[in-house]
Order: C-alpha cells, then sequence, then structure tokens
C-alpha cells in the first residue's frame, strides 16, 4: 500500500473512532429521564430530536467509512465503481470514502 493510501486509511480509521464516541454520547444523551415540567420537556424533546440528527449523521458517515476500509483492504478503493476507471488520488483524500470518480459522480 503507498503512503498516500496508508495515510488516507489511518486518517478513516481515526475518524471511525471520533464517530463512534459521538454514536455513544448520542445514544447515553437520549436514555435520560425527561422533566416533569412542561416547558422543560418540551425544550428536551426538541434537544432529543437534534440529537437523533446527529446519530443518523454520523451513523451513514460511519457506514460510509467502513465500506472505503473494506475497499481499501480488498484493493478496490481507487476503482469507479461505476465505470472501473482509476480515481484520482486527490479526490480520495477530498473525500476518502468516496466510491465514484470525479466523472462519474457528477
Amino acid at each position: 500500500m503507498t503512503t498516500d493510501l496508508t495515510n488516507i486509511k489511518n486518517n478513516l480509521e481515526l475518524r471511525k473512532r471520533v464517530l463512534l464516541q459521538r454514536l455513544s454520547r448520542v445514544k447515553s444523551g437520549m436514555i435520560q429521564e425527561h422533566s416533569a415540567d412542561w416547558s422543560e420537556q418540551a425544550q428536551e424533546r426538541q434537544n432529543d430530536e437534534v440529537l437523533e440528527a446527529i446519530g443518523n449523521e454520523s451513523q451513514h458517515e460511519l457506514t460510509q467509512i467502513n465500506v472505503a476500509l473494506e475497499r481499501i483492504e480488498s484493493g478496490d478503493y481507487t476503482s469507479c465503481t461505476d465505470c472501473g476507471e482509476d480515481i484520482s488520488l486527490k479526490r480520495l483524500e477530498a473525500v476518502p470514502y468516496t466510491h465514484l470518480c470525479i466523472n462519474c459522480a457528477e
């Protein structure tokens, strides 16, 4: 594996750890009971919705990262899944979980 791909893989693994920690905090934040006060309860429920959205987005990114890591391990990482052409290193550095070359992404 080239140094550039090793750096991308390391960055993906680091991002994965960050997302797993975030998901853990989101889950623990949503388990808390709501207060008896109605106005506080409304704010708490709104906070729950925000936490749920953050959790969903984090889970989506985590899924993309896992697929990218699998593609690195299988040797398919630099190949576009649509046309089979190479994905440029600059594109992979900018969007490390992409599976499309710039032409197919457009």
